[in-house]
């Protein structure tokens, strides 16, 4: 089958297009053909070898592709075969063919596209669990996304207009990326490049939010703005850390927990994928209802062949992508 793979820890644009062997499903796996995957920015740290898990070389990258089962294993239901799935598996979706348990693997509704369903994957179920199983998000909460046009920020200001948030505040950088994070579905834009981000970011929240603050705040990012944040916080408000975008991780001031009843937890995801399946089954199934009713749509930003992968990478690398950027095998090339 052809893939994307990694032989040795490069530059992410040294990967290679090869062939890797037809993978044969063991005990609950299935085998999944897939037809359009998810790039994400973790895909770059694999291939450099920063990521926290090193799979064996050589491997395939991609955390999230969408496609038909084509093969099962014994003990896995047979009626299984061609259905149309998002498949989350570890690692391996920039390929013609993953290997997947079958658990991990999510119907799709019928008139929803490959492509669509893929940008389904990492960044959407990371959104969610960060919303309602971190931030523990109720309607009418006012939330704050940091680094709202990437992956994670846009997937989160459109999960939590859907789940009924009162307010959400987008903060990003320049006009081009604040044009966006409203067409995501943000009430409020804020520069997070302003010159005195440490009380410039509260005094906008706060003025967002007739003086109450963020009960929500969706972290990404890390370093200066993650402090800046906890400024910005109502009483009780959940501070959720996803990642270090800016490269640095963040010292917590305790004394603002302490003064204002905050509390800060982080979210991995993979952790409720390998514990709690049921829930990440359930919080797909209600993410595909929200996009029947219209609430949710993933923004696609171009779909490349996985010939030209280093064309998607690039776009992650430097941080111009505007949307989702998906990668497209079989019948869709």
């Amino acid at each position: 089958m052809k893939a994307l793979i990694v032989n040795a820890f490069t530059d992410f644009d040294q990967a290679v297009v090869g062939n890797l062997p037809d993978p044969t499903p063991g005990p609950g796996e299935v085998v999944v053909d897939i037809r359009a995957s998810e790039t994400n920015f973790p895909d770059i740290l694999y291939i450099e070898g920063k990521y926290q898990k090193k799979p064996p070389f050589p491997f395939s990258l991609g955390l999230a592709g969408a496609g038909l089962i084509a093969e099962v294993a014994e003990g896995v239901d047979p009626s299984l075969i061609g259905a149309r799935v998002l498949t989350l598996p570890a690692y391996g979706t920039h390929a013609e063919r993953v290997l997947a348990p079958a658990d991990w693997c999510f119907p799709i509704p019928d008139d929803m596209d490959f492509a669509t369903a893929a940008a389904f994957g990492l960044v959407y179920q990371t959104a969610y669990f960060a919303l309602t199983a971190r931030g523990q998000i109720a309607r009418g909460d006012r939330v704050l996304v940091l680094g709202a046009t990437g992956g994670i920020g846009m997937a989160a200001i459109q999960l939590a207009k859907a789940l009924g948030a009162g307010t959400v505040i987008a903060a990003t950088r320049g006009a081009t990326s604040g044009a966006l994070a409203r067409d995501m579905g943000a009430d409020v834009v804020v520069d997070a490049a302003m010159e005195n981000l440490r009380d410039g970011l509260r005094d906008a929240v706060m003025d967002a939010t007739d003086g109450h603050g963020a009960d929500v705040v969706i972290d990404p990012v890390g370093g200066d703005l993650t402090g800046a944040a906890l400024r910005a916080m109502a009483w009780s408000g959940r501070l959720v850390v996803v990642g270090f975008a800016a490269g640095s991780i963040p010292k917590i001031a305790a004394n603002y927990l302490l003064v204002k009843n905050i509390s800060v937890s982080g979210i991995q995801w993979t952790d409720y994928r390998a514990r709690q399946i049921e829930r990440v089954r359930d919080a797909q199934a209600h993410m595909f209802d929200l996009w029947r009713d219209g609430a949710l749509a993933p923004k696609i930003t171009a779909t490349y062949p996985l010939a030209d992968f280093a064309v998607a990478l690039r776009a992650l690398a430097t941080g111009t992508a505007s949307g989702k950027i998906i990668l497209t095998m079989g019948e869709q090339t």
